[in-house]
């Protein structure tokens, strides 16, 4: 059963805006498990400032399921954690997918391998009422805190209206929502269903919108409470794949919006800034291609770093996309102030225990 304090605990720390990586994975030329490289992965996210993890999450292939790395790469994580000694402040995220009893088996096993909350996707019920989706999640929950997630319908998302979102933000043991729909209005259903629940105290917004981050971050969202009264909400940390990449930077840039967010105007140079990092998500999720190449893109860049030797993913029509690799090349020249590269090249020996 999900701890009362622990929801507590979480969601303290999750509202007080983290950066969060979704967690790639790290397989060799032959496709097994580089656990190595693996570790290496965490160590960088932490020692970047990373408030948190998301592990089993898109970016790190739900095919792990299907070859048995569910519980290797949950635990892999878990245990640099441990061994860096984190305080109870860093949040460690699962994601649990498909229909209810396995998400249940997996949020369980998360629980076991010392994480905080579930990711949930809702994929598998693709054509499941709103009564189903908030009974599966309900379902859930009572086994683990939950992060709600509006995945993009191009990458295996359903479409969730304001009313589902409502009632999701009702449950008690939700945490937070990541909003990933890549779309403005959806991301408004998400909004206006938290401000309606009453709910919006205790619920973290996160974004995963990586068309729009420092926006979203930057942005006061009004939307009406339960009563009709205005609202005023604020998405205050990114869970994105995005920030599998080039994380110290990441985290200054989330360092910079919190600062501004209390102020009445936005410098010119961050409204740039927005533009660029979307610009480099062009490249990195291969928007040109309807995102095809988007696991792929994350590892080229951590490859190009010395953090990954392989592009490889678990599904083999999973790679770089035709021309791909020289549009990384592009936003790489076009913004040199926005990658880690020498970050990692100080400490990449040490990561990878060498």
């Amino acid at each position: 059963m999900a701890d009362s304090q622990q929801t507590t605990r979480v969601r303290a720390s999750l509202n007080r805006g983290l950066v969060i990586p979704a967690h790639p994975l790290a397989l060799d030329d032959d496709g097994r498990l580089d656990e190595q490289r693996q570790r290496a992965l965490t160590r960088y996210y932490i020692e970047a400032g990373s408030g948190g993890l998301a592990v089993a999450v898109h970016t790190t292939q739900f095919e792990i399921r299907q070859e048995g790395l569910l519980q290797p790469v949950l635990q892999l994580a878990a245990d640099v954690a441990s061994e860096v000694g984190l305080g109870e402040d860093f949040v460690q995220i699962a994601g649990a997918v498909g229909q209810t009893a396995q998400a249940v088996s997996e949020a369980a096993l998360a629980r076991e391998c010392g994480y905080d909350a579930v990711l949930l996707s809702l994929a598998a019920l693709g054509e499941a009422s709103d009564d189903k989706l908030i009974a599966h999640c309900e379902a859930v929950a009572a086994e683990m805190p939950v992060v709600g997630f509006y995945l993009q319908p191009a990458v295996g998302g359903r479409l969730l209206g304001f009313d589902f979102w409502q009632r999701f933000a009702a449950i008690e043991d939700v945490v937070a929502i990541k909003m990933a729909p890549f779309n403005r209005y959806q991301t408004l259903d998400v909004l206006r269903g938290v401000a309606a629940s009453g709910r919006a105290k205790d619920i973290a917004l996160y974004t995963g919108n990586d068309d729009n981050i420092v926006m979203d971050l930057l942005t006061t969202h009004r939307v009406a409470g339960p009563d009709g009264s205005p609202v005023d909400l604020r998405i205050v940390g990114g869970l994105l794949g995005h920030w599998a990449v080039w994380t110290k930077k990441a985290v200054e840039l989330l360092h910079d919006c919190h600062t501004l967010a209390d102020s009445d105007a936005v410098p010119a140079q961050m409204l740039t800034r927005a533009i660029e990092v979307t610009d480099t998500n062009a490249a990195f999720f291969d928007v040109a291609n309807g995102f095809a190449g988007c696991i792929a893109g994350i590892h080229e860049v951590l490859r190009r770093q010395g953090l990954l030797t392989s592009i490889r993913c678990l599904n083999p029509n999973e790679r770089l996309s035709q021309g791909q690799a020289d549009e990384i090349d592009r936003v790489y020249a076009a913004y040199p102030h926005l990658n880690d590269d020498d970050f990692v090249a100080e400490h990449l020996e040490t990561w990878l225990g060498r």
